[in-house]
């Protein structure tokens, strides 16, 4: 019986020294998760016991520590969840290795070719449909198309100290030498098609605390003799038939009322509707200027930047992963855009999944259903964008397992060799 107790304990320790073996081995795989072995005795009728037999190996899957990634598509989860990836065959494994790149089709894959999945963008502008089909996430090459402004917000001061102009005497042009505005700035604007459309904005002030204000598209202008916009109404008037009238080109015109402190009025007409031509085969610019923002003080007139909602067409030159999970591609005109969301996995007993390998595990009755969802949400841990998890191996301790089952494989040899010399022993008195 002693022979048959020490080999199952060389075996037992053989094993341990393994699994010992095999998690000093991934100390620097990525998202590596430690393996414990663990032992049961084994008893046959006999109250001594037949020795020790292997009753599993489970699976550590506390986090390791997350660090820099070198990759815009890197990225780490803390917390609980997996990467659910795909392989050619649509087969679905679970990782915890957030190393990634994309093919030649743009798709997101790990160093193995499984595809990373999630929610991927559609539309235009393109949005993420959340519950939607989850699928292989792609980051498309194509350009961003332009936008269209219909909204742009100008902000500033008009400087109160400046001299009232006498319309009668410079009754108000868009000529730059006709003395009949106060001063100038210039906003940007797109179309349809994203041509860009340099905006002039005048400012006149007519008395005290009160400035009219126009604002013309110098890309597409009114055609020559078009009338002006009409300063009774605060709406721009229509031009007469000729080419501005065919093209839909119109000035705009708003009255801001300043009250003693420099703030505008509720009385002011705080918004102009301007409209240019039709430009290079794109629909006619047309979009509300906000004037809100505006104010009046003892200061130099300084208009700030504008906001604009619209953009001119961009090419990609980028992308990265957020730390929501969502991937963001950015262009050349300055944009970005969400083209796709990456989701988690997690289960109710991790520790059940079936490892296959390559930093990869499989669902098992044991393991549960997959519950699928975003970062940071419900169960789900959070994901990092360029970040790595770490292997979770203790080096330390992983050297102690190893001298103790060292120890142990010795010791179990020892009553091996034990038995031997007394079975010698029971020979040489026959």
């Amino acid at each position: 019986m002693s022979f048959s107790q020490g080999l199952s304990g060389l075996n037992a320790s053989s094993q341990a020294l393994d699994v010992v073996g095999n998690n000093i081995a991934n100390a620097q795989t990525v998202g590596f998760k430690a393996g414990t072995i663990t032992f049961a005795d084994v008893y046959a009728g006999s109250q001594t016991g037949m020795g020790v037999q292997v009753s599993g190996v489970t699976q550590n899957f506390n986090d390791g520590v997350l660090s820099e990634g070198n990759s815009e598509l890197d990225m780490g989860i803390k917390g609980k969840g997996f990467f659910r990836l795909e392989n050619m065959a649509g087969h679905v494994f679970y990782s915890r290795n957030g190393q990634f790149k994309t093919d030649e089709n743009g798709l997101i894959i790990n160093h193995q070719g499984m595809y990373l999945t999630g929610y991927q963008s559609s539309g235009i502008p393109p949005t993420i449909t959340h519950g939607s089909a989850i699928s292989r996430i792609k980051i498309p090459s194509d350009p961003m198309p332009g936008r269209a402004s219909d909204a742009i917000r100008l902000g500033g001061n008009l400087d109160s100290r400046a001299e009232v102009i006498d319309s009668q005497k410079y009754p108000f042009s868009f000529d730059t030498t006709s003395h009949s505005f106060s001063s100038t700035s210039q906003i940007n604007a797109y179309d349809s098609l994203g041509n860009l459309h340099v905006v002039n904005v005048y400012y006149v002030k007519t008395a005290p605390g009160i400035w009219q204000v126009y604002a013309r598209d110098s890309t597409a202008p009114l055609a020559e003799g078009a009338p002006m916009p009409s300063t009774a109404s605060g709406v721009a008037s229509t031009p007469k038939q000729d080419a501005s009238q065919a093209t839909g080109a119109r000035a705009g015109f708003a009255r801001l009322i300043f009250d003693h402190s420099g703030q505008l009025t509720n009385n002011s007409a705080k918004e102009i509707m301007v409209e240019g031509a039709s430009y290079k085969g794109a629909q006619p610019l047309k979009f509300r200027l906000d004037l809100t923002e505006m104010k009046q003080q003892a200061l130099d007139t300084s208009i700030e930047s504008a906001t604009t909602s619209g953009h001119a067409p961009g090419l990609m030159n980028g992308y990265s992963v957020d730390d929501n999970g969502a991937v963001i591609a950015t262009y050349s005109n300055g944009q970005q855009q969400t083209v796709g969301q990456i989701t988690l996995s997690h289960f109710t007993n991790p520790g059940g999944l079936s490892s296959q390998g390559n930093n990869c595990w499989s669902e098992t009755p044991s393991s549960g259903r997959p519950v699928n969802g975003l970062s940071g949400t419900g169960n789900l841990g959070k994901l990092y964008g360029h970040r790595l998890e770490a292997s979770n191996v203790d080096m330390s301790a992983e050297m102690v397992r190893m001298i103790v089952f060292q120890r142990n494989y010795q010791s179990n040899s020892q009553t091996i060799r034990a038995q031997s010399e007394l079975l010698q022993t029971l020979v040489n008195i026959g």
